[in-house]
This record gives structure tokens, C-alpha cells and sequence, in this order.
């Protein structure tokens, strides 16, 4: 990976800022993602962000922290807050914007305990495939306290293969739908392409509910998006 999005947020930080990341998926066309976005206060956050935040309790693990934001927020209100990224760049800013504990560490590498535990932003995406969300919630489980939950958002993106006629074009032999390749270019350079999951908050729960978490549907979003909370059976 060049690591083109902890670039983009270094030079937002140290006051480079000339434009934009651009994204894209297998099903989408290009997009800007506005860098200021990815500096936000607490006020300027989607609702979905807020409520996870509202919610946390005790000692927090914020998993793909990028620049930071969720983090000082929950420890400007006096959380024990760890951060973690596998952006080296999203780390440094982190860092630099005052988080007090932040390391360069993939999730699967984690393996302190917590309270409560992050995963915003489409944090689901982070599993890749729908095959490989069972492992990765076993592994959750394992970093949670008695009585931890576990804040995490995903979106339903069938929406995205309707047609005009209110039909959907899904290739009923292909992967599951919510499964993409995502793009991501900045200043003129492409990222190597990742995979990224969107999960439906039945499928989700039906995982969760596999491996012993018990999946509560916390808050709708606007546009097909959810915020759920996981905690142990």
C-alpha cells in the first residue's frame, strides 16, 4: 500500500491542503471525499457518529481511528481512549492532533481488552468479504470486556442495483452485494485497490448471532445506514 490516505490527511494537517482523495468502487463512479470531512467536530458528525460516541463507556479501543476525531472527542470527556490505524500517515496525524495513545496496528494484531470498542465509518468494511466476518468477530469478542459492547455502522447499498423499473440487476451467481472493490487516487496516484464489505443488518445479525454476540439494531440512518451494538451472549 502507498499509503495515499494518510498522505492526503499529513498534508491537510500540516496545511498543504490543495484538494481532495478521490474514490470509486466496482459499482460507483468517482467521488471526492472532501479531507476537511475527515477532520470534523463532534457537531459536524452524522448522527449515527454521534450516537456511538454517546453511547461508549469505560476503557474505548477507536479502530481505524484516521485522523483522530472520534478519539478526542471521547477523551476530551475524560475516556482512556487506545487508537489504532494501519495508516502509518493517520497515525502521525492522530498523534499530532493529541491522542494520547495511538499505535499502527491492524485490527487482527490487537490484544489489550475494552470496554467498549469503535468501528465507525462503515466500520463493517474493514471485514472485506461476508466470508470472512465470522473470524473477525470472533476475534472482537475476545478483545471485550464483561459487560463490553462493541459500536459498529455498515449500510444496505441493494439500493445501489435498482433499476428504473424498481427491479435489481444482481448477478445471482456473484459474490454477495454488498461486497466491492474500492479505489482510492490522490494527486494524480491510485491506491492499490482493497476489497470493502457493505452488510444488511440481517445478514449482520444472523453472523453476529453465530459466533455467541447478540446484534441490537441501535439507530437507522438516512440512507440505508445503521448503527448496531454487539455484546456477548
Amino acid at each position: 500500500m502507498k499509503d495515499l490516505f494518510g498522505k492526503a490527511l499529513l498534508d491537510y494537517h500540516n496545511g498543504n491542503y490543495t484538494e481532495d482523495l478521490i474514490t470509486s468502487t466496482n459499482i460507483s463512479d468517482e467521488d471526492e471525499l472532501p479531507l476537511p470531512y475527515l477532520f470534523r467536530s463532534f457537531d459536524s458528525m452524522p448522527k449515527l457518529e454521534q450516537k456511538a460516541l454517546q453511547l461508549a463507556k469505560g476503557k474505548t479501543l477507536d479502530v481505524g481511528c484516521g485522523s483522530g476525531s472520534h478519539s478526542l472527542y471521547l477523551q476530551n470527556k475524560g475516556f482512556d481512549v487506545k487508537a489504532i490505524d494501519v495508516s502509518k500517515g493517520a497515525v502521525e496525524v492522530a498523534n499530532a492532533r493529541g491522542v494520547n495513545s495511538v499505535e499502527l496496528v491492524d485490527i487482527l494484531g490487537e490484544t489489550a481488552t475494552f470496554d467498549t470498542i469503535l468501528l465507525l465509518m462503515n466500520g463493517i468494511g474493514i471485514f472485506q468479504e461476508l466470508s470472512k466476518t465470522k473470524s473477525y468477530l470472533i476475534h472482537l469478542k475476545s478483545l471485550l470486556n464483561p459487560d463490553g459492547q462493541i459500536l459498529i455502522d455498515s449500510s444496505d447499498i441493494k439500493y445501489m442495483y435498482e433499476d428504473e423499473d424498481g427491479g435489481f440487476w444482481q448477478d445471482l451467481n456473484a459474490n454477495y452485494y454488498g461486497e466491492l472493490d474500492y479505489f482510492l487516487s490522490y494527486k494524480g496516484e491510485n491506491e492499490v485497490p482493497m476489497k470493502w464489505l457493505y452488510l444488511d443488518f440481517n445478514t449482520f445479525k444472523k453472523e453476529c448471532e453465530s459466533v455467541g454476540l447478540y446484534c441490537e439494531l441501535v439507530q437507522e440512518g438516512e440512507h440505508f445506514d445503521y448503527l448496531a451494538r454487539l455484546t456477548s451472549k
